[in-house]
């Protein structure tokens, strides 16, 4: 999958790769659960030929592109021809629903422009874009093409200056989820060239995207997102990401700037330890210091966990900034990877009041002594019987995102962001092959072993996200990447020692510990004692007293911090909390120290 980048006329490649480690496993794993199951696909087609939205203002209709992204990407990462059929043979169902105006809705024409349905809408352009972009058959894909510009052709007509206001379009959150259908708009002008879809474009920047205030001014105030006029973090992240879209057409400076200072403001005040933001259900609410507090509701939702990494990626492929890759990663191993349900347990849903099938995916990640399996995010069910729900199918987009961007080739420089052990390789300009083989247990030992891989020796840049690791190589620091630029021999190795310590973060009288980029919780589950009972660490100087002990199934760390009178036991969060039908089940991260 290549995004082809209008400022800088370079295309940027993901290299082909396949890794050995938990970012293989989980890809895969999600692969086969969910995005092979063709009665699952079927279920998310057929929303579009009963109009089953109608009745509950629903947004069932968001379910297949949310996915159909997630399963693109995947197969961009595995190339499992299995996968690319079902996904092949989906997209041709979903065409065939295509009503004579144009329309794939989840709503009947006396229902729409109300809900989800704009939301809707946008997912089935954001799905067909997704696998035109994989597909190898011309002919379907001028299919598909033909099918989005009148799917997108009848919006532009209805809805507009003059017309029905697009932020009239939801009573929902101020129309804002109605108003990210602006990135898939920009994406076919991209396509297409159409100059009506850029306009369309414009019209819905010009709103400010929410019909309660402008959103880009709100910035332009110094208001941060849990002051702006509509906080609801998942839809106002896909708003500001379609912006960024805007700017890759238009080179026009502002709107970068828009997003980068969106970005930061968000990352400062809402994002918390785990790499999520929302502490009071799914809005923006300074969970920066909310975090440690005990919430008996629902919070950190695993589609803001994923809009959150791919609103970084999109930044990265603009900035080269490595502090993108950092915010991704730890949201990839904390809240993304705590969330997947590899137990394949029951969910409860409040809507039923009892227990229902598993889905992939958890939707809320806990902080304080809570549980996961709480609830399912974006519950609805269908009227042939089963029900789905957002988070899970948002999911698979994050785990195929995180082993998509650990090497990706930009012109002659290759990006090193995340050392998965296994093997990627790409080409170079000049079109020799170049492949890098990982043999380590990075992050867990936060020790990274590179090994270039060459026909002949070559000249190329490698960027190495080192965040201040020992590098036994010579080299600059730009763009916070550690570069080595040089004629590459074959067989050369890098080595980065992360000098990975136990840590504490202090927050209005709680404690939590970080293990590299890896958060740690205490699990009811792993040991026998009150995990949120207090205790007092033993340090030697500044530094905490703590063992490194062999991780269990399912864990990547797992630490006995010494403890006056006791030990605590530390294990990676994602790790914590996976059993909710167990007993003994709550997790915390933030934790009870005797200050």
């Amino acid at each position: 999958m290549t995004r082809f980048l209008q400022k800088t006329n370079i295309n940027s490649r993901f290299a082909e790769a396949r890794y050995t480690g938990l970012s293989d496993y989980y890809a895969r794993y999600i692969e086969g659960v969910q995005l092979l199951d063709a009665c699952l696909w079927k279920k998310f087609v057929k929303v579009f030929i009963d109009h089953s939205d109608k009745d509950d203002d629903g947004w069932r209709s968001e379910y297949f592109g949310k996915m159909m992204r997630g399963g693109c990407m995947t197969y961009t990462y595995t190339k499992n021809e299995e996968l690319y059929k079902v996904l092949k043979n989906t997209v041709e169902n979903l065409l065939s629903t295509q009503d004579e105006y144009g329309r794939f809705s989840g709503y009947d024409l006396a229902h729409e422009f109300r809900g989800w349905d704009i939301w809707g809408r946008k997912y089935v352009l954001v799905g067909l874009e997704y696998f035109y972009e994989i597909c190898r058959d011309d002919i379907l894909k001028e299919k598909i093409l033909s099918a989005m510009c009148r799917h997108a052709d009848y919006m532009a007509d209805k809805i507009g200056d003059g017309k029905i206001r697009i932020t009239e379009t939801s009573a929902w959150w101020g129309g804002v989820n109605s108003c990210s259908i602006l990135e898939p708009i920009v994406q076919l002008y991209q396509l297409t060239g159409k100059s009506r879809y850029k306009a369309f474009a414009e019209y819905i920047i010009s709103t400010g995207g929410c019909k309660d205030g402008n959103l880009i001014e709100c910035l332009s105030e110094g208001k941060m997102p849990y002051e702006f006029p509509e906080v609801k973090a998942y839809e106002t992240m896909s708003f500001f990401e379609g912006l960024l879209a805007y700017y890759e057409i238009t080179g026009d400076e502002k709107y970068l700037d828009i997003v980068v200072k969106f970005a930061d403001a968000v990352n400062e005040s809402d994002i918390t330890v785990i790499g999520c933001a929302g502490c009071t259900g799914e809005i923006f609410d300074n969970a920066a210091i909310k975090q440690t507090e005990y919430a008996d509701t629902i919070m950190q939702e695993t589609c803001v966990t994923v809009t959150w990494m791919r609103l970084n990626a999109r930044l990265w492929e603009n900035t080269f900034d490595a502090k993108y890759m950092c915010r991704i990663e730890k949201s990839a191993l904390n809240a993304l990877y705590g969330s997947i349900n590899t137990r394949e347990l029951p969910m409860y849903s409040f809507e039923k009041k009892a227990l229902t099938p598993a889905l992939p995916f958890d939707s809320y990640s806990p902080l304080y002594n809570n549980v996961r399996g709480r609830k399912i995010g974006g519950f609805k069910e269908f009227p042939e019987g089963g029900n789905y729900g957002c988070c899970a199918c948002i999911g698979a987009a994050g785990t195929a995102l995180y082993p998509l961007y650990a090497f990706v080739l930009r012109g002659n420089t290759l990006y090193a962001n995340f050392y998965l052990s296994g093997e990627a390789e790409t080409k170079l300009e000049s079109g020799q092959k170049l492949k890098i083989i990982c043999d380590n247990d990075y992050p867990a030992s936060g020790k990274a072993n590179l090994t270039v891989k060459l026909e002949k020796p070559e000249k190329f840049a490698v960027m190495l996200r080192a965040g201040g690791a020992d590098i036994d190589m010579s080299g600059e620091y730009e763009n916070g990447y550690y570069k080595i630029e040089k004629v590459w021999q074959d067989g050369e190795k890098i080595t980065l020692d992360f000098r990975t310590e136990l840590k504490e973060i202090h927050k209005n009288g709680k404690t939590a510990f970080t293990f590299g980029v890896f958060t740690l919780a205490r699990d009811e589950g792993k040991e026998s004692g009150d995990i949120t009972e207090e205790f007092t660490p033993v340090r030697e100087g500044v530094n905490l007293v703590y063992k490194i002990i062999d991780p269990q199934e399912g864990e990547q760390i797992r630490i006995l911090l010494t403890c006056k009178d006791k030990e605590i036991l530390l294990t990676d969060y994602a790790s914590c909390g996976k059993n909710w039908a167990a007993p003994r089940n709550r997790i915390t991260v933030w934790m009870n120290e005797n200050q």
